[in-house]
């Protein structure tokens, strides 16, 4: 990791006289430890301690429990690392993603900062660092884009680009001496993603593919009730990813930049929630795709596609996605004595996850109820943590290369009026393509 900024100067005198002034109230718990053994009302701040309390030591805040045991806990302090020891990101595109969920995401992280932007908009991107308090230096264009390699504060590059756009600044960002998270898909070719990784390697330099799924708490509590048979094995999972596309001329109507229609870019959903559910690779698959005619959205790139997994522990998975059709994101674990179902599964926020079971012939319905995170904190963040201890990414670049590989063995099948295609699997290992799971702290 590039060297961080240095820890803020010591306080000057004003700010240490106003400290150790006022306090007594706010910052006596916190060096209470380091005083004797006075009550904490009673330590006083010197400018010792109050120099200490801002620079260097444990940061964690813990306060006094306030309501009686029956009522109901409040919400956990943040607690997040001082900004000196945060993550620096420098995130490239400016689009819909970027603006409405990374950067305010960036503000809820607990490890990870926004220190650069990257974008073609020269106008737009001198608001949003306005709004974020990043600097005329640390923005870029993208013809000066290798210029981030001069830049100590950038450990990280988000690329946030149409997908025909993610191998070229994976490799030069790599070449610029970053750690690389790439949204998904990772690419359009299997090519591309073998390129990109080979980069990063050669580089020494970390890569992560965005699957922020893998890192929601609902989804993963998902994750251990089918892996621990909790309703008995899994038979058959179906998933559903649609939504009504607008205007014809953006860039994900054009193959070129997109690489596909439905499939890669909501389907992905679909296919890489199922093999992170079960931990197997498919054996199999199959697929029919199919556009409306004249509708001029989809001249270039497919409208519908329905695919099946076949995994070799017999699950069969059955996947919708379409770009025609009214929003649905959902997914549901059909299991020898009950379901477990996300309905929402794939939206960025308003996740709900339900299951019935009726081992006994009884049905019991329930909602399951982990609270709402912010997916894409959780993500940086982990990602973070894999670079400042030099961990494997939970999502590196090899899962977004098999995902990719089966994608284009299911339009393989869908060219063939949906023959199915078999696939390689060179191990049967479980999570084979993923890397350090997230932490308890981030789940």
């Amino acid at each position: 990791m590039s060297n961080l900024p240095n820890p803020a100067p010591a306080c000057d005198p004003s700010r240490r006289q106003f400290i150790a002034q006022t306090g007594r109230g706010l910052l006596a718990v916190g060096v209470a430890g380091t005083l004797g053994n006075l009550p904490a009302a009673a330590a006083p701040i010197t400018d010792q301690a109050a120099d200490l309390v801002l620079q260097s030591g444990p940061t964690d805040v813990k306060l006094p429990e306030i309501n009686a045991k029956t009522e109901p806990k409040g919400t956990s302090i943040p607690n997040p690392q001082p900004v000196d020891q945060r993550v620096g990101y420098a995130v490239v595109g400016l689009g819909h993603l970027t603006l409405e969920e990374l950067l305010p995401a960036l503000s809820q992280c607990k490890k990870s900062k926004l220190v650069a932007l990257v974008s073609g908009d020269a106008d737009k991107m001198s608001k949003v660092a306005r709004q974020y308090g990043i600097s005329p230096q640390n923005c870029y264009s993208y013809q000066t884009y290798d210029n981030l390699k001069d830049n100590p504060a950038v450990d990280v590059i988000y690329i946030v680009l149409p997908n025909s756009m993610h191998a070229e600044y994976t490799i030069r960002g790599a070449r610029a001496g970053k750690h690389i998270l790439c949204e998904k898909p990772m690419a359009n070719t299997a090519k591309e993603c073998e390129q990109m990784i080979e980069a990063c390697q050669k580089a020494g330099k970390k890569l992560m593919i965005a699957y922020r799924i893998q890192y929601e708490p609902m989804n993963r509590k998902v994750q251990e009730m089918v892996r621990s048979n909790a309703f008995g094995k899994t038979k058959i999972i179906e998933a559903t990813n649609t939504q009504n596309q607008g205007p014809p001329d953006q860039w994900r109507h054009k193959k070129a930049l997109a690489g596909g229609g439905a499939l890669p870019d909501i389907g992905l959903y679909c296919l890489n929630t199922v093999r992170f559910l079960l931990g197997e690779e498919p054996a199999e698959v199959a697929a029919h795709m199919y556009s409306t005619p004249n509708d001029p959205r989809f001249k270039e790139i497919e409208e519908n596609m329905l695919f099946t997994l076949r995994f070799p522990s017999g699950v069969l998975a059955n996947c919708v996605t379409g770009y025609g059709s009214y929003t649905s994101k959902r997914y549901r674990v059909q299991a020898e004595t009950g379901w477990i179902q996300m309905d929402p599964a794939f939206s960025y926020h308003g996740l709900k996850l339900e299951q019935a079971h009726a081992p006994d012939g009884n049905e019991q319905k329930a909602q399951i109820n982990l609270g709402e995170k912010n997916q894409f904190a959780l993500e940086m963040d982990h990602f973070s943590d894999c670079v400042k201890n030099n961990k494997t990414p939970y999502t590196p670049g090899e899962e977004g290369l098999q995902d990719q590989r089966i994608m284009e063995a299911l339009y393989q099948s869908a060219r063939n009026g949906g023959k199915p295609v078999k696939l390689k699997n060179e191990t049967a290992k479980l999570d084979a393509f993923r890397g350090t799971p997230p932490t308890e702290g981030q789940s």
